[in-house]
């Protein structure tokens, strides 16, 4: 029954759970029963190498001006600026980073004149009035040991950061957590626009 309810509460918080100076129960029973690998308790992520990181700014920047490039011409644009890195180790900074390739794709699928075209709600919209439109964005942040995500969510009227939220990965349970405090702290808003 414990292990089952165990699995209810998220990995970070089952992990706060281990007392290490505890000496009734062990690390070893303490896992067990909040279903967690020992090996695990223990584990410290390593950082990113400096020269790693220094790859990743020059891809960042790269993709701004460049953002259909792929593996092969990233390649040989580092191997052109002394960089020996190679393919695995690229595509491994480029996961990390989000580097989706952008490439023209056919077009197979033909939108259909009769479906009902939704209306975008802000067109003509007069905004009157604080809780009445909300704006969503994320955005990365460089950092010197890699890269954090900010979600944000402003309110159109007043211009007034109604919620924020910093992390070091992007899910939609992070967002949804951020959007539910800024409504219990403002109040329900009437749209919210994602930009």
């Amino acid at each position: 029954m414990v292990k089952k309810k165990a699995f209810m509460i998220s990995l970070g918080q089952r992990r706060s759970m281990i007392e290490q100076e505890n000496k009734t129960i062990s690390i070893l029973e303490q896992c067990d029963l909040l279903s967690l690998h020992r090996s695990g308790v223990y584990y410290v992520p390593v950082p990113e190498k400096e020269e790693n990181l220094a790859i990743m700014r020059i891809l960042d920047e790269q993709y701004l001006e460049t953002p259909f490039y792929g593996v092969e011409r990233l390649f040989v644009l580092l191997f052109g600026l002394g960089y020996r890195v190679n393919r695995k180790r690229l595509r491994r900074l480029m996961r990390i980073m989000g580097w989706q390739t952008l490439y023209p794709t056919r077009r197979t699928t033909v939108i259909n004149p009769k479906e009902y075209k939704y209306p975008y709600l802000l067109k003509n919209l007069e905004i009157s009035k604080p809780n009445q439109v909300w704006e969503i964005d994320i955005t990365y942040i460089p950092m010197k040991n890699g890269f954090m995500y900010l979600f944000a969510i402003i309110d159109v009227h007043t211009r007034f950061i109604v919620g924020w939220s910093l992390s070091n990965s992007m899910t939609a349970n992070w967002c949804i957590e951020t959007i539910n405090e800024a409504i219990i702290t403002h109040g329900k808003p009437g749209i919210i626009n994602s930009i």
